[in-house]
């Protein structure tokens, strides 16, 4: 009988949730999420590859700008094998193991997210409270720097809090809220000791997420001073349409992150629909939005993109008329390529 219930208490396998009520129509559900995926891939691998290889983008806001790309490139492939897996019905369980490895990433990632746009901040209180400055503050190796930092303070604070998931004992049902592993769920379900988690977790948080939100806070308060001071109003609303884009991506990131922090601490008698669709907002509106956001409204952003679609358009006519001079059963097959 002892035996029966350590096997329980220490049962390495958890159940994934997916769209609670609309289990029937996973598959249907399936094809947007998987479209959203695709549309997160595809839109930050664009903001790489146009920063790398536009040589007017080799600066500082945008070196930034590929610092948020990467983490949300990152976040989405953390999350899509367990999110589709279980839409698509091929993934309804991930081991004790996995789930951690999992945690760590997502929370990790968020850290890291946060510092970025920390960081962004930094950037759009120099190039307008010190322009003159600009360039010999945020040199590449003070970017270097930055982003090394961002990176040990992201990866290296969580470990202790995450690996004690490893000794906790599970006792209660192994059924996760989401179809992705966050630390505050996994806690939920231990019978052992987590005053450790919880204290831990909490200063992490504090000196991460809210810290870094309160000096985003004081840079737009520094910006919004300074843009005031200048009596030319197109140079205040030029000054201030350089922020938007940024502003924007601190709300996407922030408002999430508060709403599934307020579910799980005060929401445990809402709808288990309400708690996975918090956990998906999440885990996806910030990669998505980001990559639109930056391109919309980014003038350097936009141009190379409008730039390297007119390219595929020009290469499309051009293969088009090849095809017709010089039929050849290749054609089509170069057409989809391109």
């Amino acid at each position: 009988m002892s035996t029966l219930s350590d096997s329980h208490i220490n049962s390495s396998s958890f159940v994934l949730t997916g769209v609670p009520g609309l289990e029937v129509y996973s598959l249907w559900l399936a094809i947007p999420f998987s479209s959203i995926y695709a549309m997160v891939f595809l839109g930050n691998c664009m903001i790489l590859h146009v920063i790398r290889t536009e040589p007017s983008l080799h600066q500082p806001m945008f070196y930034f700008l590929a610092m948020l790309a990467f983490t949300d490139l990152c976040m989405g492939l953390s999350t899509v094998h367990t999110v589709l897996g279980v839409l698509w019905g091929f993934m309804q369980k991930i081991s004790l193991d996995f789930c951690i490895a999992q945690s760590y990433f997502i929370h990790g990632l968020s850290f890291m997210e946060s510092s970025v746009l920390l960081a962004m901040a930094f950037d759009r209180y120099i190039a307008i409270c010190n322009p003159l400055r600009y360039s010999s503050i945020l040199t590449s190796n003070k970017i270097m720097k930055i982003g090394v930092a961002i990176s040990c303070r992201s990866s290296l604070l969580i470990p202790p809090v995450i690996i004690r998931l490893k000794f906790l004992g599970y006792c209660r049902p192994h059924i996760l809220s989401h179809s992705f592993c966050l630390h505050q769920d996994l806690i939920r379900m231990a019978c052992s000791d987590i005053r450790f988690n919880s204290i831990y977790g909490l200063a992490l948080v504090i000196s991460n997420l809210l810290l870094d939100a309160v000096l985003i806070l004081i840079s737009y308060v520094m910006i919004l001073h300074t843009v005031l001071a200048i009596a030319s109003r197109e140079e205040r609303m030029k000054s201030l349409q350089t922020c938007v884009s940024h502003i924007c991506a601190v709300l996407i990131f922030y408002i999430p992150i508060i709403g599934l922090t307020m579910v799980h601490r005060f929401g445990k008698h809402l709808s288990p629909l309400v708690h996975v669709l918090m956990g998906n907002i999440y885990i996806l509106f910030p990669p998505l939005m980001n990559p639109i956001i930056y391109s919309i409204k980014t003038q350097q952003i936009r141009r190379r993109v409008q730039k390297l679609f007119s390219l595929k358009g020009t290469l499309h006519v051009v293969i088009y008329d090849l095809s017709q001079r010089h039929p050849d059963p290749l054609c089509p097959l170069v057409c989809l390529l391109f």
